[in-house]
């Protein structure tokens, strides 16, 4: 796994709110925001920022009566292309010629919010700023100021017409700039066609090596008889499940806290014999916090600051102890 470099320093810019509170226009926005990334075609270039390194990417979002598709494709580095139709993703690997094949499990830029936005405005601040340009796009911004410092804040500068979000950002407490996602090239509704979304690897990559492990996944909700002592304000459990994972000799255990926003992953399995380090790392926005208790190790996860998922992380036990 890839660790951020010291974060990319940017303050927040001063935007003028002029809408203080979580009701009205905001609001009316954010829901814009959440269906659009969802339901309009689009096609562009994007470029994807954190610490000092910089990743460029293509992407082409289709929808018709079947449903979503889209590709998307790494331009630096190593090629990787990811086709989705629906939640069934394929993800081709010419270096290493393999193709995964699994389920949508994250969501990723411009769809960065969740369809139902409960929760929201309970634990963030959502405010209209003024407006700016992207791509060539006029574009609305709109803040959500988190309450404490328990979780980001984040800022989207999102298109007029149609609510795609052309920039997001996410901001720390101390209004360092975290990570950014902004549109360089973007063609949104016509000329965008089914088309664009054709693999250029699915013809060739027949004799590649298919790893379709993620689909073993056999996961069933259960109580895994672990608690947490002192969760996070404005956090509550959305799942909580046992899991068999192909090459894992027992199941695990995997609890999911969420602000309704961001979400926090807590996995919990037996001591490996060559355990990773304790303590915490960190990738973009993503903070990861590993500790042990009694044989069995504690792997915290989630796009949350350092301080929410060590909170978690050092406050989980098993019931009966």
């Amino acid at each position: 796994m890839r660790l951020a470099l010291p974060a990319f320093l940017v303050l927040f810019g001063s935007f003028g709110y002029v809408e203080a509170e979580t009701g009205g226009d905001a609001m009316a926005w954010l829901k814009k925001i959440a269906v659009a990334s969802r339901q309009i075609n689009y096609a562009g270039t994007f470029v994807y920022q954190h610490g000092n390194q910089v990743e460029t990417s293509r992407i082409a979002h289709f929808v018709d009566a079947g449903g979503e598709y889209e590709k998307l494709e790494t331009l630096d580095g190593p090629p990787r292309e990811i086709v989705r139709n629906n939640d069934n993703v394929t993800c081709y690997l010419p270096d290493s010629k393999s193709v995964v094949i699994e389920k949508r499990t994250a969501l990723r830029f411009p769809a960065l919010l969740p369809g139902q936005l409960s929760g929201i405005a309970d634990n963030y601040a959502v405010k209209k700023g003024e407006q700016d340009r992207v791509a060539g796009f006029d574009c609305q911004v709109i803040a959500l100021e988190p309450r404490d410092n328990l979780r980001y804040g984040h800022k989207f500068c999102v298109e007029l017409a149609t609510g795609l979000p052309l920039r997001a950002r996410t901001y720390s407490d101390k209004h360092e700039m975290v990570e950014s996602f902004a549109f360089s090239q973007l063609k949104i509704g016509g000329g965008v066609t089914k088309d664009m979304l054709k693999s250029r690897f699915a013809g060739k990559s027949q004799s590649w090596r298919i790893d379709k492990s993620a689909l073993e996944q056999n996961e069933t909700s259960a109580d895994t008889g672990w608690v947490l002592n002192n969760q996070p304000t404005g956090f509550r459990k959305l799942t909580e499940m046992k899991r068999s994972i192909a090459g894992r000799p027992v199941q695990i255990s995997h609890i999911v806290y969420s602000d309704g926003l961001a979400a926090v992953s807590v996995f919990i399995e037996p001591m490996p014999k060559s355990p990773p380090p304790a303590g915490p790392t960190y990738q973009g926005a993503v903070n990861i916090y590993v500790r042990s208790q009694a044989d069995q190790m504690v792997t915290v996860v989630g796009e949350t600051p350092a301080r929410t998922v060590k909170q978690i992380a050092e406050s989980l036990s098993p019931r009966n102890r």
